[in-house]
């Protein structure tokens, strides 16, 4: 390690809370001289990244864009949303969804996450971070749509299989309005965690054993209505069995099958991605 050792690269890290590499860099780039490998990091803001980087991110922005087939998505957080409404904020995600589709990345990559640490020391300093990246291949004879809510921390994804027809397109779009919306945890019953579902019954349980009239109930009846507010729960976190956002009197798997009848199709829903800022 010419002109310096390895004691000077800690030390340096310490005084300015810069990256490792980024201070072997600056201490290689300056000769050795460790007050102008300080001032090069600051210059190039990187002396701050480090120290921010343990502060929260709950603003940001969703980003969301379709070329050809492809939608990509990605979530970028930063500390406040004065930054989150920044134009080199705005222009740093839309940056990411450039490189996403030049390169095919399809998560989190490390040339992602550069981009994020240069805007972060070099612009806006504030921590910022890239949480995920998704991207949806809409396979051909397929509907699709996306959405973003216009305050961009909330957007969905939805690709129907069966049909590409102009009702098809537009149910796609109101399904993906319904997600913005309803923000369901799940997408059916079947996904629900086993652990999850043990948890409710244990609550409702609790609440009916504190009951006094449900106390005189049978166990068969006891055990009926149990089921009861099980189901009825998770029909109100699961998309499917939700009362649809347009129709209210009809489920979301119901208007589904409304709508492959008056299409002539077998419609199924092929990918549902939703974003929702910091969860």
């Amino acid at each position: 390690m010419a002109g310096f050792k390895a004691a000077d690269v800690k030390a340096l890290h310490d005084k300015t809370g810069a990256g490792m590499l980024d201070c072997k860099k600056a201490l290689t780039d300056a000769n050795g001289d460790v007050a102008e490998a300080e001032k090069i990091l600051k210059e190039k803001g990187l002396a701050a990244v480090a120290k921010r980087a343990e502060r929260a991110t709950s603003e940001g922005r969703i980003f969301i864009r379709q070329v050809g087939n492809k939608i990509a998505i990605a979530e970028l957080t930063c500390e406040t949303d004065f930054v989150a409404k920044n134009s080199d904020f705005i222009a740093t995600g839309e940056k990411i969804l450039d490189l996403i589709f030049e390169k095919g990345y399809t998560k989190v990559e490390k040339e992602l996450e550069d981009i994020v640490v240069e805007a972060a020391g070099t612009k806006l300093r504030e921590n910022m971070t890239l949480r995920k990246v998704d991207v949806v291949e809409v396979p051909a004879g397929s509907a699709s749509a996306y959405y973003v809510h216009s305050d961009f921390k909330t957007a969905a994804i939805v690709v129907i299989g069966g049909s590409e027809a102009d009702d098809v397109k537009t149910f796609a779009k109101d399904c993906c309005l319904h997600l913005a919306a309803f923000t369901p945890a799940y997408i059916k019953k079947e996904d629900v965690p086993e652990t999850y579902v043990n948890e409710q019954k244990e609550i409702f349980q609790a609440q009916m054993a504190a009951d006094e009239k449900m106390a005189s109930k049978p166990e068969n009846v006891k055990a009926g209505i149990l089921q009861g507010k099980i189901n009825k729960h998770l029909a109100e976190i699961c998309f499917v069995d939700q009362a649809f956002v347009k129709d209210d009197k009809v489920t979301v798997a119901k208007k589904l099958d409304e709508v492959s009848k008056a299409a002539g199709a077998k419609l199924s829903f092929e990918k549902i991605v939703l974003y929702v800022l910091g969860k």
